[in-house]
């Protein structure tokens, strides 16, 4: 059975409708696919629609941005009440902050000497404004070569457009996902460029917490980083996730492609 709990459509930064990513998901013979768009399930109930009488087992999810001693953290909830009022309640606020963060992404372009980004990421986004709709604009109007060097040319940390970020807390997300009824893990830990011994902090203060899980298998990841997220998770008795975190197709990042737990793993679905 294949398995991908980490996914996004148009309704944050993913490039396919929920309808055509449970489609793709079915193509590429996903069984399970849970819709986890950042700070919004706004597109849920059209992959529900979407997936009904085919082939594949919708799971309702989210990806939560947080703070974390001042990192910018994502928590992938998985098998929630998408219409819980604590979880709306806090997804309403994060859709608050987004948008601020995102007029204020387009005030540093503008000093930056690009006009109207705000306007022309607005148009490219179907849902909430995220820095990903900002590359795909300034791709368009040829500023730069893709989004890699969108991010490192202006919107990554540092750079002349990047806005910090504030976000709920940890606490915060995995009450509301609780209380939702659904169960959490940390998204793809290794790329938030923390050392090892930082990565273990925030793993062990996310079990005290009552955090569930972490991803494990993901694309894109070498034998040894599987392992080592497998260790931890072993390590700190955590369920284990997997999931692609595909946006768009391509040919490294692919719904379903290469995921499967090391056996020593507890998968996460065993609590849905």
């Amino acid at each position: 059975m294949i398995r991908d709990l980490h996914s996004h459509s148009t309704a944050s930064d993913g490039v396919l409708t929920p309808t055509q990513l449970v489609q793709r998901a079915i193509e590429m013979n996903v069984d399970m696919l849970a819709l986890t768009d950042h700070d919004t399930v706004a597109g849920i109930a059209e992959a529900k629609q979407a997936s009904g009488n085919q082939p594949i087992t919708l799971i309702s999810g989210v990806e939560i941005s947080i703070l974390w001693e001042g990192k910018n953290i994502h928590l992938a909830s998985l098998n929630v009440d998408e219409n819980h009022p604590t979880l709306v309640k806090l997804l309403a606020n994060q859709a608050a902050l987004r948008q601020e963060r995102a007029i204020q992404i387009g005030e540093k372009l503008a000093k930056a000497g690009i006009a109207n980004a705000y306007e022309g990421a607005r148009k490219l986004a179907s849902g909430e404004v995220t820095r990903a709709h900002y590359a795909r604009f300034l791709v368009a109007e040829g500023y730069v070569r893709n989004d890699e060097h969108a991010f490192k040319r202006y919107l990554g940390m540092g750079k002349s457009a990047y806005v910090k970020p504030i976000w709920c807390s940890m606490a915060e997300a995995i009450d509301a996902t609780h209380q939702a009824g659904g169960v959490i893990c940390i998204a793809h830990p290794l790329r938030y460029k923390l050392t090892a011994r930082w990565i273990r902090r925030l793993i062990a203060e996310f079990k005290q917490l009552g955090g569930d899980g972490i991803e494990v298998a993901g694309c894109a990841q070498t034998p040894d980083q599987r392992q080592l997220l497998a260790r931890w998770a072993t390590e700190f008795d955590l369920y284990a996730s997997q999931g692609s975190d595909f946006h768009y197709p391509s040919g490294w990042i692919e719904l379903g492609k290469g995921l499967a737990l090391p056996s020593e793993c507890k998968p996460i679905w065993d609590k849905f």
